[in-house]
């Protein structure tokens, strides 16, 4: 299994189940092209509605801010460089995206909350997306086709992503420079994209990938025994169905029904679970090409996966013990995903990643930070307000936290590091004196605070950050540095809409400004 593992790491790299091969290096790509067109304005010429309140064009205009100022297009497009053609060469091969193009995707990916399909439709219909790419009216050439879209944003890193994010919000600062002076920060959960899990779906889960792979393996090496494969799964799927009746019905005996339930369905799937290992030692040693490697890979950690939640299961129904959430698996695919109890109306439990988001005075998320699985907000604070003080050139003046994040270290810390912290305390005796013992500096901070809900909001129903559709933790991160992204550009692109037409629809917000 060693020969295995070490060639295993000479496969293609997967991400978000998408193979990126070695065919990468055959595009040939250039940072953007600086040759006039007759079928098209100039890229910092073209004409957009502003009084259209579409959130796109608050992004194009941001986007034509980027191009006209080198000083700002010519590092963002050197990051993007980097990433997309980190080992292989730039001047040979089929014509791929330019680095300009590549950056307009993915700021109108999720600054629009769109799916591929609907960023293949846009980048092919919509006339001041083209032409803000360079392509003209005259170009029936250059494929949008989605999967292609796909495959080139996939190539970014989430690192290289919220790189691009600090240029922006370091512009947006150049242009408003008292917006770094006042922050506020919150967390939130962003959720994967899971079905709700219980250890019987996710057996069933862990079991029909483990056999799918055996059925494969053993057509490849020869091996005999997986014939009745359609039997097996069906018997499995039949137990989980009828573990989901049960749990739904309110009988008094239905939690009995349900412990026998759970030990018919542990039983047969230990069974499969030891004929897969046998399997597995069997094709161990055997040569292999790359694709059978990692199917002999996936399904060793398939059946590590299950076997996990078989474990948990035998400890709470046959066991009667209370699981604490670090032994358990809410996702056999995305094994990142973590269950957050925080008392939110409608949504008792919630399943993905806390993120914890700091917002400026002029709307920026100035910095984010996907938490471990095991944080909470208090454990995170003082460290991430180090960071964002740094980043905001040690001009941060007054920041705003909630409840969830006080500690008595934590606020002694805080004022080490700004010299205005907003940091209430949980025990609604300590916040009622705090409260009223407070500085006026201190009430604004807590008038303006509940703003961040709203920035959350934004994020969450406008960038598409309430559920990652993308896959894998990597994919998780890349996702939500993308939204991050999508939701800087339309606030700079709002900023300058203001200054050049005020009185424009796209120009309108609610932001009061001393936000």
């Amino acid at each position: 299994m060693q020969t295995i593992c070490a060639m295993a790491r000479m496969n293609p790299r997967k991400t978000n189940g998408i193979t990126q091969s070695s065919s990468r290096s055959t595009w040939m790509r250039k940072p953007f092209s600086d040759q006039q067109r007759l079928d098209c304005d100039a890229i910092n010429n073209v004409k957009l509605n502003l009084n259209c309140r579409d959130e796109i064009i608050p992004i194009l205009v941001a986007l034509q801010h980027i191009y006209s100022s080198a000083s700002v297009r010519e590092p963002i497009l050197r990051l993007i460089a980097e990433d997309v053609n980190r080992d292989s060469r730039r001047d040979i091969g089929r014509e791929g995206f330019d680095d300009w193009q590549i950056l307009v995707l993915a700021a109108v990916r999720l600054g629009c909350n769109l799916d591929y399909d609907k960023l293949q439709d846009l980048a092919e219909q919509h006339r001041a997306l083209r032409h803000t790419m360079g392509i003209g009216d005259w170009d029936d050439e250059t494929s949008f086709n989605w999967r292609r879209i796909q495959s080139t944003l996939l190539l970014l890193k989430p690192e290289t992503i919220e790189k691009i994010n600090h240029l922006i919000v370091a512009e947006g600062h150049a242009i408003d420079p008292d917006a770094r002076k006042k922050v506020r920060a919150d967390s939130f959960v962003v959720e994967t994209n899971i079905h709700y899990p219980t250890e019987s779906s996710l057996i069933l889960d862990g079991i029909t990938k483990i056999l799918a792979l055996c059925v494969v393996l053993s057509a490849q090496f020869d091996v005999s025994g997986w014939r009745q494969h359609e039997h097996l799964l069906k018997k499995i799927k039949n137990i989980a169905i009828t573990i989901s009746r049960m749990s739904s019905g309110k009988s008094p005996k239905s939690e009995e029904r349900i412990k026998i339930q759970y030990r018919k369905l542990l039983k047969r799937s230990l069974k499969i679970l030891r004929r897969a290992e046998e399997l597995l030692n069997q094709v161990a040693d055997q040569e292999a090409d790359v694709v059978t490697l990692c199917n002999i890979m996936d399904l060793k950690r398939f059946i590590e996966l299950t076997q996990q939640v078989c474990s948990t299961a035998h400890r709470r129904v046959n066991e009667g013990e209370t699981v604490p959430n670090s032994d358990k698996i809410f996702s056999m695919f995305e094994t990142h995903t973590q269950l957050y109890r925080r008392g939110k109306a409608g949504q008792p439990n919630q399943f993905g990643r806390l993120v914890m988001v700091y917002e400026d005075a002029a709307g920026f998320i100035s910095h984010y930070f996907m938490m471990p699985r095991d944080a909470q907000d208090a454990d995170v604070v003082v460290e991430q307000t180090r960071i964002v003080q740094d980043r905001h050139h040690n001009e941060i003046e007054d920041a705003s936290f909630d409840r969830g994040f006080d500690s008595p270290e934590n606020e002694e810390q805080l004022r080490t590091i700004i010299e205005h912290p907003c940091l209430p305390k949980k025990a609604p005796s300590k916040f009622q004196e705090q409260t009223k013992n407070a500085s006026i500096r201190f009430r604004d901070a807590r008038q303006r605070h509940p703003g961040i809900e709203s920035a959350i909001g934004a994020l969450q129903s406008g960038n598409a950050l309430d559920r990652c559709r993308d896959r894998t933790e990597i994919g998780f991160e890349r996702y939500l540095a993308l939204g991050i992204l999508g939701r800087n550009l339309h606030v700079l692109g709002k900023i300058l809409i203001q200054q050049t037409a005020p009185d424009a629809k796209a120009a309108e917000s609610r932001r009061k400004s001393a936000a």
